[in-house]
């Protein structure tokens, strides 16, 4: 016993500190700019302090003030940081040990449709998995577990159709689901003609390790989005040629 407390209840205490410190350190680094800004509220603690101590009373008050905000106003200023930094956490933790990916026909299939969509304009986002599981996506959307094929997926697409919204979430030889919403890149180098599911279809892609096909409703390009860049297909053999490199 070490002043009066079992030894082991010394080292839970010690474990449980530890384990906090790291996730709370991998956290912050995960987001650059979350820690500039931590470190930056810091900053004020320490001056808030010092304005106490020394009696500086106009300043003091203004900086307890901002030192109740602050926590507040970190919260809200930085809640899409916050969030992606939390998704990138769980990343690293999510990746699945045995992936099944797609055979020549479904790859076919998903290039001949991606193609048809392009040729009629109409818009797609389809995702296709990798290690990263994507069950939190799939869950809040409509179930379909259907072998992937060309009829569907334009099917899917075909506007004024109830999953017409949203992306189709691919794994192996099956559409997963339909109907799935991501959360939208706020990548500041971003295209900014770009719509909301060419965001969405990078943000995905910052996220986790698969690869999204995005067809634009507005100009029929296809592009693709993985590890966070987005790159313009407009030939069926270059698309081919990334979704085999991917699906391998």
């Amino acid at each position: 016993m070490i002043f009066g407390i079992p030894i082991w209840k010394i080292i839970v205490d010690a474990y449980v500190i530890w384990v906090m410190v790291f996730f709370l350190i991998k956290f912050l680094v995960t987001n650059k700019k979350i820690l500039s800004v931590v470190l930056s509220f810091v900053f004020i603690y320490i001056i808030a302090y010092f304005a106490n101590y020394f009696g500086i009373l106009i300043s003091s008050m203004v900086l307890n003030y901002l030192t109740e905000w602050l926590p507040i106003a970190l919260i809200v200023v930085m809640a899409p940081d916050l969030r992606r930094s939390i998704e990138n956490i769980w990343k690293a933790d999510t990746k699945r040990d045995n992936i099944v990916m797609g055979s020549e026909k479904t790859k076919q299939s998903i290039v001949d449709a991606a193609m048809f969509l392009s040729s009629q304009q109409i818009g797609a986002l389809m995702t296709i998995e990798k290690h990263n599981t994507l069950d939190q996506y799939a869950d809040r959307a409509i179930q379909m577990n259907s072998i992937v094929s060309k009829e569907i997926l334009i099917n899917i697409f075909t506007p004024n159709t109830p999953l017409h919204d949203g992306a189709v979430i691919i794994r192996g030889d099956q559409i997963l689901c339909a109907g799935a919403y991501f959360v939208l890149s706020d990548n500041q180098n971003f295209d900014k003609t770009m719509g909301s599911r060419h965001r969405a279809g990078l943000g995905i892609s910052e996220v986790t390790d698969s690869l999204t096909i995005i067809v634009s409703e507005e100009t029929g390009s296809v592009s693709i989005a993985v590890e966070g860049i987005m790159l313009k297909l407009n030939d069926r053999d270059k698309l081919m040629e990334y979704i085999n490199m991917f699906m391998k």
